[in-house]
């Protein structure tokens, strides 16, 4: 498991251009010319609740593993198994879709949009309404903090589910942070490399899945 946390953190880290993108004009103008304060308000808000999402999915796993007697492989535990295998394939079709190879689930293509009005009415409120507009962009679909919620299912509790998105949100933070710099420029002519590597975490974090479930599945 600790291992996974940096690679988490990679995974947010690598995903920048994605997540700049994915949040489209809305973000691009708040992370690139908000200072201070009010910048850091929109990311404490939207990290949290990746956090918290995090942490309240780590606990349905934990809640599983726990409803099945010590020492057995009962129906809550089989459960379990069916929940890392779900998390697992879920990996690995974002991995997938990454590298090209799958085109991305189209539940996770809603577009910003959805959240235009509320969030522009939030981003005249001052360093609070930042902080609210970042609590409601944490609920944006997007592949690779679904990806991080998908890990966070099989992590076993609460707490490390929620170290775990933590650490992804983390990740995202320095890329969002330099969004419409030179810096966000460069990092947008390396997209291709950054999806890559991406996809190669997602996918190495499926196969940690489905080895941790391969036993039970034949005991």
């Amino acid at each position: 498991m600790n291992a996974e946390i940096p690679a988490m953190f990679l995974l947010g880290l690598t995903g920048t251009v994605h997540c700049a993108a994915m949040c489209g004009p809305l973000v691009v103008a708040l992370a690139g010319t908000s200072r201070g304060g009010a910048a850091l308000a929109y990311h404490v808000g939207r990290i949290t609740t990746y956090t918290i999402l995090g942490g309240l999915l780590g606990a349905i796993g934990q809640q599983v593993g726990d409803a099945s007697p010590a020492g057995t492989l009962g129906p809550a535990a089989h459960v379990q198994v069916i929940l890392s295998l779900v998390s697992a394939n879920l990996l690995l079709w974002l991995g997938l879709s990454r590298l090209g190879i799958v085109p991305e689930p189209a539940f996770l293509s809603s577009p910003a949009s959805l959240f235009g009005r509320t969030g522009r009415a939030l981003r005249t409120k001052g360093a609070p309404g930042l902080l609210g507009l970042g609590l409601l962009l944490g609920l944006l679909p997007c592949g690779l903090s679904w990806a991080a919620f998908a890990r966070a299912i099989a992590a076993g509790s609460a707490s490390q589910g929620a170290l775990l998105v933590l650490a992804f949100g983390l990740g995202t933070l320095p890329g969002l942070v330099l969004v419409g710099t030179g810096a966000a420029t460069l990092a947008r002519r390396h997209a291709r490399l950054a999806d890559i590597l991406a996809g190669i975490l997602l996918v190495g974090m499926a196969a940690t899945l489905l080895a941790r479930a391969a036993p039970a599945l034949l005991s």
